[in-house]
């Protein structure tokens, strides 16, 4: 038969495995939950910059802008952020690939896969955000 001592061991183990559980649980939670909005940010601030280049072509006859700082320090400024200078924004980085008088082609890919992020967004010239997996990649 356990002794009063021995239970109360059992009990406080119990209840810190329990705890530790929980914990766990929440944790990952909240890493699901930041991976979520890191990806809806990073399809927001695509959307700008797409939204940017078009308004940029309409404006000067149909000629989109060869550098990022044609439009970005311009009056008025097309756009105010630089995103493609910034390290990393919610854990994503942009690029673009394509940024020419024709056209533009502009990404954006996780800092780190499945922990900043799942998706690899892209955009191209007419605006259409396009989705895949960064597994893939």
């Amino acid at each position: 038969m356990f002794n009063r001592k021995a239970r109360s061991f059992v009990t406080i183990m119990i209840v810190a495995a329990l705890s530790a559980l929980l914990l766990r649980l929440a944790v990952q939670k909240i890493i699901i939950y930041n991976i979520g909005h890191n990806q809806l940010l990073a399809q927001v601030n695509l959307k700008l910059l797409s939204t940017a280049l078009e308004n940029y072509a309409k404006n000067n006859k149909s000629a989109y802008p060869t550098s990022i700082d044609q439009f970005t320090k311009s009056e008025p400024a097309y756009l105010e952020r630089n995103y493609l200078d910034s390290s990393s924004i919610r854990g994503y980085e942009y690029d673009c690939q394509r940024l020419d008088a024709s056209g533009y082609n502009c990404s954006a890919a996780p800092v780190d896969c499945k922990l900043t992020g799942k998706m690899v967004y892209s955009v191209s010239t007419g605006g259409l955000i396009l989705a895949e997996s960064c597994d893939k990649r």
